[in-house]
């Protein structure tokens, strides 16, 4: 049988580079398993190993509509066999759901944005009226599922939002759910990412929202022009200057009251590796927006954050793998 190792699942090998350079590092065995075809023997037992699931939200816009899919099929066939899976079937339906995601932190106590899920896109223009009294002020849509800034647009008014709806323009969401939300103002243009592996608190990224774009993925892979609201709006960075998009937020750490609660709230919630998105307003609010569990990393960050976060990935699972085999026999079986 296959000797014990980590299998990191996914869909883009274009993220994958720096987490392989990590797992290398630290000496932890590791494989990948690319969810974009394949296979599964139903009646054969999974290798043994620990499994570390970071399907994307996104991965329909890559062409790998079926993927998320294909990776509840997997999850299922490995949790069953009594595997241990790091972002499992729980994870897995948190990430591609913000509907479920604003639900679980608002029960849980954090300040979340006022926010309406239409079903369909016949609603929508009726939805928007009832959303905002109607009343011509600022809001945004989103997609449900999302990742990468997908669907999310600024609207000044009723009658701007109605034309969108009606263009060529319009982008129907993967799962049909459109999300309505307030228009928040920073007090300082950024929002900050706190980041966690092993349910602790590795660093916080501040991360520079000037020049209007939506697209706040931390990944090399994703510094690319974005189209928001019909402008072409460039992510600072791409054009060999020395903007930092990213940076390290410092005076952020583990003993920060909102990170002790994210903390709390992960471990509640069975989360081990995510990224936490939050912004302070110019009205005093802290609100907290969007959970990543497919988390990336900036490289500009790494280089001069406190510690490593994909070196924290891998010794937190090498970790797992070292406890679950280090005295078990050979071949036998893990345990969740």
């Amino acid at each position: 049988m296959t000797t014990p190792r980590v299998y990191v699942i996914h869909e883009n090998p274009e993220w994958f580079p720096p987490l392989a350079a990590a797992f290398e590092a630290e000496g932890v065995p590791v494989q990948e398993i690319l969810l974009t075809e394949g296979q599964i023997d139903l009646a054969a037992e999974p290798e043994p190993g620990v499994y570390w699931s970071r399907m994307s939200a996104s991965s329909h816009t890559r062409g790998h509509e079926h993927s998320k899919e294909y990776t509840r099929a997997l999850l299922g066939w490995l949790e069953r066999a009594g595997r241990q899976v790091v972002g499992g079937s729980h994870v897995l339906e948190l990430e591609v759901s913000k509907v479920a995601q604003h639900g679980l932190l608002r029960a849980a106590g954090f300040d979340v944005p006022r926010t309406t899920a239409v079903f369909g896109s016949v609603p929508l223009k009726e939805a928007a009226r009832t959303f905002t009294d109607g009343q011509d002020v600022p809001f945004i849509t989103k997609h449900n599922q999302g990742g990468k800034g997908l669907g999310v647009r600024r609207f000044d008014s009723l009658a701007e939002f109605d034309a969108y709806v009606d263009s060529p323009e319009f982008e129907a969401p993967v799962d049909g759910i459109t999300l309505l939300q307030e228009y928040l103002t920073a007090r300082e243009p950024f929002i900050t990412r706190a980041e966690f592996v092993g349910g602790e608190f590795v660093y916080a990224v501040r991360v520079d929202t000037s020049a209007g774009s939506f697209e706040l993925c931390p990944a090399d892979a994703c510094e690319v022009p974005q189209v928001i609201a019909g402008a072409v709006c460039e992510v600072p960075g791409t054009d060999g200057t020395a903007t930092e998009t990213f940076s390290v937020r410092a005076e952020v750490t583990a003993e920060h009251p909102l990170v002790r609660q994210l903390r709390g709230f992960l471990a509640d919630q069975r989360i081990q590796i995510a990224g936490v998105e939050f912004m302070e307003t110019v009205d005093g609010r802290t609100v907290v927006y969007d959970i990543n569990t497919n988390t990336n990393y900036n490289p500009a960050v790494e280089a001069s954050a406190p510690a490593s976060g994909p070196r924290s990935i891998a010794r937190f699972l090498g970790g797992l793998l070292d406890s679950e085999y280090a005295t078990a026999p050979a071949g036998a079986p893990a345990h969740v």
